[in-house]
């Protein structure tokens, strides 16, 4: 599984990965909510493990926002021993479990595991917006009945504007997140394939549903 650990402690952070890498897992870290809560959105993960406790924003206001913005991986929560008030928010938020500090790796692995059996159905491979639908799994792309035949580049894009319809998605995000390198101000790509995109979406009978939102960049129309 590729995992998400959200924790500001040095120590335990690295005794998460380190353990859970032993498990034949790849673990990335962050060490702030806020960070964390970008990673979220910029990757797909199998799970998150996600510290209550955290700087700049706290695991619940990440895990809620998670929630909000349709992030639906899921989210085993880390807590101290006497924030029982904070575990239930937690799995009322959304959370699928929770462990208390100290905790073996192993109990963590198992608990990961657990959830994603659980959690695993093919509903959370889909993505929806009206009649339009994203299978994560097959890479799948139809509007209603008809197919949409879109190229790799294409399916990314419009997999990363369905997880939050209404957000605005500058052109400096776009590209880092469907072609994995840093905003070159020359460059015209994004919106070529904008342009490509909505062509194909109208071809099959959708309305201009990817908005430009003029100085900023580009959004899903909620």
């Amino acid at each position: 599984m590729k995992i998400l650990a959200v924790e500001d402690e040095r120590k335990i952070a690295d005794f998460i990965r380190s353990g859970l890498e032993a498990e034949g897992h790849v673990v990335d870290l962050a060490h702030s909510g806020t960070e964390g809560l970008n990673q979220a959105r910029a990757q797909s993960y199998d799970a998150v493990v996600l510290d209550i406790m955290l700087p700049e924003q706290d695991g619940l206001d990440v895990l809620r926002s998670m929630r909000r913005e349709g992030l639906n991986m899921p989210v085993v929560l880390v807590t101290a021993r006497g924030q029982v008030e904070d575990r239930v928010e937690g799995l009322q938020l959304g959370a699928d479990d929770y462990l208390v500090k100290p905790f073996y790796v192993e109990e963590l692995a198992a608990r990961l595991q657990a959830v994603s059996r659980r959690t695993s159905g093919e509903h959370l491979n889909l993505r929806q917006y009206g009649d339009l639908t994203l299978n994560l799994a097959t890479r799948e792309v139809r509007w209603g009945e008809q197919s949409i035949e879109l190229t790799s580049r294409e399916f990314n894009m419009l997999e990363y504007f369905m997880r939050s319809p209404g957000r605005v998605y500058t052109r400096p995000q776009i590209l880092e997140h469907v072609w994995q390198y840093h905003f070159d101000p020359g460059t015209n790509l994004v919106d070529v394939y904008i342009k490509r995109l909505r062509q194909k979406l109208t071809d099959e009978g959708a309305p201009p549903c990817i908005e430009t939102v003029r100085g900023v960049g580009y959004r899903l129309a909620a």
